[in-house]
C-alpha cells in the first residue's frame, strides 16, 4: 500500500455500526467507538484508584491518586490563575482524554484526534466555555465591552478572533496528528527497522501528550484573558 492510500485509510473514518429509531438511522462511527474505549479506561482507572479512600493511613494506591490528581491540577490550575481555577476540572479530564486519545494508536486503534470532527468538538467546547467563562465573570454589558478595547476601530477583528480562535485549535490538535502520522510512515519506507521504532517513542507518545498539553495550555491562556 502507498504512502497516499495509507493517508487516506488514517483520515477515513468508518462507521462501525448503524443506531436504528424508528425511521432514523444514526451512524456510529469508528473515532466515537474509540471514544468510548478511552471513556471506560478512564472511568475504571478513576474508579480503582478512588475506591476505599481514607484521611488516615492511605494506601499506596491512594498516595497515588492524590499524586497524580495534586500533578495535573497543579499544572492547569497554575495555567488559569486564581480566577479560573473553577474550570480546572474540565480541563484536566479534557488533557486526560487528549492524551491517552493520541497514544492509544499504540494498541492498534485508529486514534479519534484523527478524525476533524473530533478535534472541531473539542475546539468548540472550549471556545463556547471561554466565552461562558467571560460573561460569568464579568457580565454581559463588560463582556460585549470587551470586543471595543483597546479602541472601538478594532471590534471586527475582536469579533473574528472568537471564529478563528477553535479554528486554530481544531487545526493544530489535527495537523500535529496526522502529520505525525506522515513522518513515521515516511520513516518506515527511507530507514532501517529500528530508527522508525526509536523516532516512535516521540511521535506516538512524547507529541501526542505534548499536543494534549499545548490544547488545553491555550485553552487555560483564553479563559485567563477572558475572566481577568
Amino acid at each position: 500500500m502507498s504512502l497516499a492510500e495509507e493517508l487516506i485509510e488514517e483520515l477515513n473514518c468508518e462507521t462501525v455500526f448503524t443506531i436504528h429509531l424508528g425511521g432514523l438511522e444514526i451512524p456510529v462511527m469508528e473515532s466515537v467507538v474509540v471514544t468510548w474505549i478511552v471513556m471506560a479506561v478512564l472511568i475504571l482507572i478513576a474508579f480503582f484508584l478512588t475506591r476505599g479512600l481514607k484521611t488516615q493511613n492511605i494506601s499506596k494506591r491512594q498516595a497515588f491518586a492524590e499524586l497524580i490528581y495534586e500533578k495535573l491540577t497543579g499544572i492547569v490550575g497554575s495555567m488559569l490563575g486564581e480566577e479560573g481555577k473553577q474550570y480546572t476540572g474540565y480541563l484536566t479530564t479534557v488533557l486526560l482524554y487528549i492524551g491517552l486519545s493520541n497514544v492509544i494508536g499504540l494498541f492498534g486503534f485508529k486514534s479519534p484526534t484523527k478524525d476533524l470532527n473530533v478535534t472541531a468538538a473539542l475546539a468548540l467546547m472550549s471556545i463556547v466555555l471561554v466565552e461562558a467563562a467571560g460573561i460569568y465573570q464579568n457580565g454581559v454589558r463588560k463582556w460585549l465591552h470587551n470586543f471595543t478595547e483597546p479602541v472601538a476601530i478594532v471590534t471586527p477583528f475582536n469579533i473574528l478572533d472568537v471564529f478563528t480562535r477553535p479554528l486554530s485549535l481544531c487545526m493544530r490538535l489535527f495537523g500535529n496528528v496526522l502529520g505525525a502520522f506522515v513522518i513515521m510512515e515516511l520513516l518506515k519506507i527511507v530507514c532501517p527497522p529500528v530508527i522508525p521504532a526509536v523516532f516512535s517513542l516521540y511521535f506516538d507518545i512524547f507529541d501526542g501528550l505534548l499536543q494534549a498539553y499545548v490544547f488545553v495550555f491555550l485553552t487555560s491562556l483564553y479563559i485567563k484573558e477572558a475572566v481577568e
